[in-house]
């Protein structure tokens, strides 16, 4: 029996699906009108639902930057505080279609890409709501550690309504 030709369909249905764009969750549309030069910089991370490439990790922030291939690159760092040391991860994104619609594809491993959903954003892109590609994914970003009670409460309700676990949801320490 020859293996050859199905190593060969498999790795290209990997490499389909790894390419192929991913989308907000059923339900979520991501902001238009957005200005991605505006977002660029850094954002703390006030909470988030739980994943392991975070899990346990305190003082996260996002830095994104410009590309010179038209693409966002992305800075993620936090402290684990059990390890007492500091990891970072480097990204890059993309639109998934036009630049002024905030959904787009992240990718921190090779040709593998997860969705990336700025789902409300304030008018001077000081707080965001983001969203993964499903409802396990959720993220509360300030460009300050803290947010204000009023711009959290309305996030909180915003991502109920839609349907987002947000009695899960971990707070983030922020604290110097």
């Amino acid at each position: 029996m020859k293996i050859w030709p199905l190593v060969a369909i498999t790795a290209l249905s990997v490499t389909l699906v790894a390419c192929k764009s991913p989308t907000p969750p059923k339900g979520v549309q991501p902001i238009t009108h957005f200005n991605a030069d505006r977002y660029l910089g850094t954002w703390y991370e006030i909470a988030r639902l739980d994943h392991r490439f975070e899990r346990g990790k305190d003082h996260v922030t996002a830095t994104y930057s410009k590309r010179s291939d038209g693409g966002i690159s992305v800075l993620n760092r936090g402290y684990d505080p059990e390890k007492k040391a500091w990891s970072e991860s480097e990204g890059k994104a993309y639109f998934t279609g036009k630049p002024d619609v905030a959904a787009l594809k992240v990718s921190f491993f090779g040709p593998f890409y997860g969705g990336y959903n700025v789902i409300a954003l304030d008018e001077d892109y000081q707080y965001a709501l983001v969203a993964g590609p499903n409802r396990g994914y959720l993220w509360i970003l300030s460009r300050q550690p803290t947010i204000p009670a009023e711009v959290k409460q309305r996030y909180l309700a915003y991502a109920q309504r839609l349907g987002f676990a947000t009695d899960q949801l971990i707070w983030v320490n922020q604290s110097r």
